[in-house]
This record gives structure tokens, C-alpha cells and sequence, in this order.
């Protein structure tokens, strides 16, 4: 009778282990490609380095540490009230080609609104908007009560050469009127104009730093289409 061989079991079930290093290799690549994709197409963390909108975001003693969310634009627009982070224009290149850091303010103008400058107040679309987030004159980092005396809306804070805001303008299509809510120190569409959509990087969403002040980002204005 022939005798058939038996294939070694072990063989089979019980391949070499993989070298240890390799494995957490593999696994701190992943996690890096993982991170990078996250922070490239769905959200990333950002600081608040100066004062431009206060009191909403505070950067003293404590920068305000935000989450911005870079997937919600990719289906739908963005609204009146939402605070977004954007990449300088080409506006702003030109008077500086060294600009280059994103910034943070708030929408305030949609595409195809008429915006501008009356009496020390936003009107769009020939109506005052209700913007009970704006700093307080006498102190910007403090919070907002009924009683705030707020700042006035003005041109003055541009420079001569650069005052978008100086009249009426239209809202180009696909593009938004931004401003910071200090007005009274604040580089923001007033002086070089609007927002193109694609420099749009995403909207701030939620506070995570300080611990003391976690939470989602309020200050969202009265649609100037919906007031009485």
C-alpha cells in the first residue's frame, strides 16, 4: 500500500509573525494618511490669532481653539451669520503678495445682494440687519448684553485706496460680503471687497479651547429678508 504524506498542519495555521516594527510602521502610516484626508476634505482645527472678532472669539489670555468643518459646503451655501475660514484674495494679494495666512470672519452679504453703509449700520437690500453680535465700544472682549453699546459700522477703518464699501455695491455672484464683528478693528470686505466662493476653505463650528467656553459658536443675525 502507498503511503500517503500529510501536509505539516503548523505550515497552514501558524504563517511567521510579522516583525513588530514593521506592523507599527504600517500602522502609523495609516493613521498619518487617515489624518491628512480628514483634515484635507473633512474638518481641521484652527486658533484665533487676533482680535478682529471679538467678542464672539477671544484670543487673549487664551486663544479660542476652533473645529472647522471643510465637508458641509460641499452641499449647500453658505448663510448669512456663518463664521468661515477663508484663503486671502486676490484683492488682498495684490496690496500685500506676502499675504498669505487664512482668516476668520463673519457672513454678511450673499451673492446678488445690494450691501452697504448707512448711518453707521449694515443695510441689505435697502433694509437695516440686526447684528446684536457686534462688539461693545468701550470694550470689545467683553460679552454681549441688552444694554451693549455697540460700535458703528464704518468705511474709516481702510485705508484711502482701498474702500470697497464707500457706496453701494452688488454682491457678485458666487462670492460674500465678510466682516468682523470689531468693527472697529477689523481688515475685512469693507475695504477690498468680496469673498470668492472657492477660497472658501470651510465654517467654524464648534469651540473645543478653552474648556471653560466648549461649545457650538452662537451670534447667528437676523436674516435682513425675514425682519418686520
Amino acid at each position: 500500500m502507498t503511503r500517503v504524506n500529510q501536509p505539516n498542519s503548523d505550515q497552514n495555521t501558524n504563517p511567521t509573525p510579522e516583525n513588530p516594527w514593521i506592523e507599527g510602521l504600517k500602522t502609523i502610516g495609516l493613521a498619518a494618511i487617515l489624518a491628512i484626508g480628514i483634515r484635507h476634505f473633512v474638518a481641521e482645527a484652527r486658533y484665533i490669532p487676533s482680535g478682529s472678532m471679538l467678542p464672539t472669539l477671544q484670543y487673549q489670555p487664551t486663544h479660542d481653539r476652533l473645529i472647522i468643518d471643510k465637508l458641509g459646503y460641499r452641499f449647500g451655501d453658505p448663510k448669512r451669520g456663518d463664521i468661515i475660514v477663508f484663503s486671502p484674495t486676490d484683492k488682498m494679494k495684490e496690496k500685500d503678495p506676502n499675504f498669505k495666512d487664512a482668516l476668520i470672519k463673519r457672513v454678511v452679504g450673499l451673492p446678488g445682494d445690494k450691501i452697504e453703509i448707512v448711518n453707521g449700520k449694515m443695510y441689505i437690500n435697502d433694509r437695516p440687519l440686526e447684528e446684536h453680535y457686534v462688539a461693545s465700544e468701550i470694550n470689545p472682549a467683553a460679552q454681549i448684553t441688552n444694554t451693549s453699546d455697540h460700535q458703528f459700522t464704518t468705511i474709516d477703518v481702510c485705508p484711502p485706496d482701498q474702500r470697497f464699501l464707500d457706496q453701494p455695491q452688488i454682491v457678485p455672484q458666487d462670492s460674500y460680503v465678510v466682516l468682523g464683528d470689531n468693527r472697529n478693528s477689523s481688515y475685512d470686505s469693507r475695504c477690498w471687497g468680496a469673498v470668492p466662493r472657492k477660497n472658501i476653505i470651510g465654517r467654524a463650528v464648534l469651540r473645543f479651547w478653552p474648556l471653560g467656553r466648549f461649545g457650538t459658536l452662537d451670534g447667528v443675525p437676523i436674516d435682513a429678508e425675514e425682519e418686520n
